[in-house]
C-alpha cells in the first residue's frame, strides 16, 4: 500500500480522502491556498503545505507548486479528488513522470475521455449506444447549422471539452442556434482552452443515470451500479440516489454491461463514471459523457455496496486487489445524497460569508462530508459546495425519512445556504414518486 499521500484539492473532498488515507496508515499531505489556511482538511492532515495565494490558477492548479509540495514532504503519490488538476491528462503524465504514483487513470484514459467527440465515437465503436450528433467538431457556425438540421431540433450546442454542466446551450431552431453557437464557441476558448463544439439531439425529458466503474488492478472493469441524478440546475447536479427509481432489473443489466464495455474501450484503471441520458418511456439510453475521476456523489455507492470507494482507488493505484469480490458484488438498501452549497436556495446564486452557526444532522443512515465548520469563511474564490448530506434506509421511503429529519436538523448560518430548497424538495409529489426527471427543479422554480 502507497505509504505517504499528497491530496491536490481542497475542502470536503480532501477531507474525505484524508479520512480514509489515515485509517489506512498512510500518511497525508494536505496542500492549501492562502484562503483556505483555516479550514479543517488542513489541520486534519499530517502535514500542510501553502501553494499560492486564493485564485486557483496560482494554487490548486499550480502544477509546479503542487510537484513541489510533494517533492518537499516526500510524497510517495498523489490524489487530485475532482475539479481542479484531477482531469488533466498532462499534469497526470507530470506526477509519474516525476516517479510518483498518480491515483486515478492513466493520461491516455483522461485524454481520450476528455474530448466528447472523440469519447463518443470511441463508445459507438465499442457498442455503447450515443445520441444522434455530430462525430467531428462543427467547424463553423454553418456547418452547425447543417448538422442541426439533419440531427433534428431541439439540439444541445456542447463544447468538446467542456464538464460538470459548462459549456453548453440548447436551441430549439436555426436562430437560436446561431446564438447559442457562438456563445458556446467563446466560453470554451476562455474556460477550456479549446472552441471546438460538437451539436447532439437534445431530449427535453430525460432522466439523468450514470454507472460507477472500476478499473481493477488486474485489467478487470466492474460496474458498481447507477446512481440517478436527474434533480439538477443549470445542468449541475444538486441530488443523486441509488439505485435509480426509473430503472428496472433488465434496465439495469444492460446499463451495467455497456459502461463495462465503455471502461474496457480505454483500458481503464481505477474510478471513473459513465454518465448517461435515460428515456423512461422507451428504456432508451445514451452515452453522454465518462468522468475519469472520483465523483462528488461517490457516497451513494458507498452506502449501496458497503466499500470504500477511496480505498479501492488507493489499492488499485498500489497495484493490490480489492477488498469486494468483484463476481459476489451485491448491492443493499438506498442512499440519497444531498449537496448543501452556499447559494440562494431560489435563484441558486452564491453566497459567500463567515459561518455563524453549524450544526451537522446526525443518527442511524446519517452522514455529513462537510468542508466548513462554525467560524470558516466561505469564500468567492471557489464552488459554492459547503457540504454533502447522505443517508441511507433499508428502502427509499426510510432513506426519504431521514432525509426529511436530517435536513430539518442541518443548521447553517451566516453565508446563504440551499437547505430550504432540499426542505421543499422532500415534500415534492414528482421527487417523492420517484418519477421525475432533468427539468423538476425548473418547475418547482
Amino acid at each position: 500500500m502507497i505509504e505517504s499521500l499528497l491530496v491536490a484539492n481542497r475542502g470536503e473532498i480532501a477531507r474525505r480522502i484524508i479520512r480514509t488515507a489515515k485509517r489506512l496508515g498512510i500518511r497525508v499531505i494536505a496542500v492549501h491556498s492562502e484562503a483556505d489556511a483555516d479550514l479543517p482538511f488542513v489541520a486534519e492532515a499530517d502535514e500542510a503545505v501553502l501553494i499560492g495565494p486564493p485564485n486557483p490558477a496560482l494554487s490548486y492548479r499550480n502544477t509546479e507548486a503542487i510537484l513541489a509540495a510533494a517533492k518537499s514532504t516526500g510524497a510517495q503519490a498523489i490524489h487530485p479528488g475532482y475539479g481542479f488538476l484531477s482531469e488533466n491528462a498532462e499534469f497526470a503524465r507530470t506526477v509519474e513522470a516525476s516517479g510518483l504514483i498518480w491515483v486515478g487513470p492513466d493520461a491516455d484514459a483522461i485524454t481520450a475521455m476528455g474530448d466528447k467527440i472523440n469519447a463518443r465515437n470511441l463508445m459507438a465503436a465499442a457498442g455503447v449506444p450515443v445520441a444522434p450528433g455530430t462525430t467531428d467538431p462543427a467547424a463553423d457556425l454553418e456547418a452547425a447549422v447543417t448538422a442541426a438540421a439533419e440531427i433534428g431540433y431541439p439540439v444541445m450546442v456542447k463544447a468538446a471539452a467542456g464538464g460538470g454542466g459548462m459549456g453548453m446551450g440548447v436551441a430549439a431552431d436555426e436562430a437560436t442556434l446561431r446564438t447559442e453557437y457562438d456563445k458556446v464557441r467563446a466560453f470554451a476558448e476562455r474556460m477550456f482552452g479549446d472552441g471546438s463544439v460538437l451539436i447532439e439531439r437534445y431530449f427535453p425529458r430525460v432522466r439523468h443515470v450514470e454507472v460507477q466503474i472500476l478499473g481493477l488492478a488486474d485489467g478487470r472493469v466492474v460496474a458498481l451500479g447507477e446512481r440517478e441524478c436527474s434533480v439538477q440546475r443549470r445542468n449541475q447536479k444538486l441530488v443523486e440516489e441509488s439505485p435509480s427509481p426509473a430503472v428496472s432489473p433488465e434496465l439495469r443489466s444492460r446499463l451495467l454491461a455497456a459502461a463495462v464495455r465503455a471502461g474496457e474501450a480505454v483500458g481503464y484503471r481505477n474510478a471513473g463514471t459513465v454518465e448517461c441520458l435515460l428515456d423512461p418511456a422507451t428504456g432508451e439510453f445514451f452515452f453522454l459523457e465518462m468522468n475519469t475521476r472520483l465523483q462528488v456523489e461517490h457516497p451513494v455507492t458507498e452506502y449501496v455496496y458497503g466499500i470504500d470507494l477511496v480505498e479501492e482507488q488507493l489499492r488499485v493505484a498500489s497495484g493490490l486487489a480489492p477488498t469486494f469480490d468483484p463476481a459476489a458484488l451485491t448491492p443493499s438498501g438506498h442512499a440519497i445524497e444531498m449537496r448543501i452549497n452556499a447559494e440562494d436556495p431560489k435563484r441558486f446564486l452564491p453566497g459567500p460569508g463567515v459561518i455563524r452557526t453549524w450544526v451537522e444532522p446526525t443518527g442511524e443512515g446519517v452522514r455529513v462530508d462537510s468542508g466548513y465548520t462554525e467560524g470558516n469563511t466561505v469564500t468567492p474564490f471557489y464552488d459554492s459546495l459547503l457540504a454533502k448530506l447522505i443517508v441511507s434506509g433499508a428502502t427509499r421511503d426510510e432513506a426519504l425519512d431521514r432525509a426529511t429529519a436530517a435536513v430539518a436538523a442541518f443548521q447553517i448560518e451566516g453565508p446563504k445556504n440551499n437547505v430550504p430548497f432540499f426542505a421543499e424538495l422532500l415534500t415534492n409529489d414528482e421527487f417523492l414518486s420517484g418519477a421525475y426527471d432533468t427539468s423538476i427543479v425548473s418547475r418547482m422554480r
